[in-house]
Order: structure tokens, then sequence, then C-alpha cells
């Protein structure tokens, strides 16, 4: 018996099914206390094996998805934005977008939930068992713009192609130049109807030419983002920031009573 226990742990461990190696004793016992037959041992071992693979395979996405934070949509207040239509939120959160390989944008001014909302949409997509890939569009510019003087460009679009959701975060925060905005252009179009983008921008589609710098640019841009695509536009007011500073009871104004500094003299 015990030449036979040995055997197959030993078989488990070659085909590597490590979970059911390691509960394979305390599987025996239970199945022989319960007279449980022999499928049920069996089945029950196999489900904890997968269970685990599936947690591992999680984080390992998790941990290549370059998430700035872990943000779910248990986080997000809604009532802080009651603009936001939680029910389409909540149609988001399926996946079904990026089944169809659609795409989402976040529109409004900063601190209003854009990127939260993207990150719990990402963590979504990530128990489901999709892969993501966060970045700001900085980032982005300066990663591919690098790999294209290293003359390495056509290795590093995998990065951002491989991903089933990229998320694009920061666009118009600040104007292109030409090649960046060709860079980034090359990313949208070479992702259109091959994977999901989620975006989030600070900037109204009609002020992207500016931010671009180039209006044909962006127009062909918008084209390929909104043909399949869900524009979520969160009007301003005060941001998550502000509000959690007032929670915690932190001015956000310095008290009237600070002096002005004296100007320098001049010499």
């Amino acid at each position: 018996m015990m030449l036979e226990l040995e055997r197959t742990r030993e078989l488990l461990d070659r085909f590597g099914l490590t979970t059911a190696s390691a509960l394979l004793d305390a599987k025996l016992e239970t199945a022989s206390k319960r007279d449980d037959p022999y499928l049920t041992f069996l089945t029950e071992l196999l489900e904890d094996e997968n269970s685990q693979r599936s947690i591992r395979s999680q984080q390992a996405r998790l941990k290549l998805s370059n998430l700035p934070n872990h943000k779910t949509l248990l986080d997000f207040d809604f009532s802080f934005q009651p603009g936001i239509d939680q029910r389409q939120i909540k149609e988001l959160a399926t996946l079904s977008f990026a089944a169809r390989k659609e795409n989402v944008i976040f529109l409004g001014p900063p601190g209003v939930g854009k990127s939260h909302l993207s990150i719990a949409l990402a963590m979504e997509a990530i128990k489901s068992g999709l892969t993501v890939y966060f970045v700001s569009v900085a980032d982005l510019i300066r990663d591919l713009k690098k790999a294209e003087t290293l003359g390495k460009l056509e290795q590093r679009w995998k990065v951002y192609l491989r991903p089933n959701v990229l998320i694009l975060d920061e666009i118009g925060y600040s104007q292109l130049d030409r090649n960046s905005s060709e860079l980034l252009f090359q990313i949208i179009s070479k992702r259109y109807e091959n994977g999901s983008i989620i975006m989030n921008s600070n900037k109204n589609f009609s002020s992207w030419g500016e931010v671009l710098g180039d209006a044909v640019m962006a127009t062909a841009m918008l084209d390929r983002l909104l043909h399949h695509c869900t524009v979520i536009n969160i009007r301003g007011g005060e941001t998550y920031r502000l509000r959690e500073r007032r929670k915690a009871g932190i001015l956000t104004v310095p008290p009237a009573n600070i002096p002005a500094m004296e100007k320098p003299a001049l010499e």
C-alpha cells in the first residue's frame, strides 16, 4: 500500500499536479472514513487541483497587469457620482464588451473616478480569466520611443497587443508631438477589432485634434475607437481626493491668518 501511495504521489508530481500530490494523504483518509466511491475521491482531488491552478493563474495575471492598485467596483461610491448609470457599469462588468472586442472610454475632469472604474473593470476581467495591461499614455509613448531607438519596436508592440484588455490612462494631460501621436495611432489601429481598449481622458473628443496636434489623425483614431464603444461621460464636481481630505478633517486651503510671504528685495 505504501509503495502504491508513493508511486501515485510520484506520478502526480511528474504530471505537475502538485496540489493533488500534497492533498493525497488527507483526501484518502477522508474518502476512507466516508466510504466514498473511487470516482468521488478522484473528482474531489482533481477539483482541488483545478481550484488552486485557477488561483495561481489569477495571481500571475494580476502581477503582469501593471495595475497601480487593486480597487474594485465594491470600493466605488456611486452616490458620490450620481450621474453615472450604475446599471451601465454593471453591464460592463459582465465583460461582454471584451468578448466582442469593443472599447470603453471614460471622459471627465481629473479625480472623478475614471481610473478607479477602469481598474475595477480590469479586476473583473482578471477574475474571469482574461489578460489585462494598464499603462499611462505618457509611459506608453516613452516605452515605444525607446524601443524604436533600439530597433526593437516590432517586438515591443506585443506587450500592448497581446492582452485581452489594454487600459490607456491619462490621454489629454499633455500635447503629443507628431511621432508620439503616430505611435499611439498605431496601437489603436492594430487593436481595432482585435482586442478591447479602456481609455481615460480629461478632454472632450472635440479637443483631441489639439492633443494629437493633427485633426485628421484625431478623426481617424476616434473613428476606430468609437466604432464599437461605450462612452461614459462623468460630470465634474468635488473630486474623490478632495472628498477624502474633507472626511479626514484636512483643510484643503491654508488658514486665512497665515501671513503672506514678503517679496524679496530687488538687487
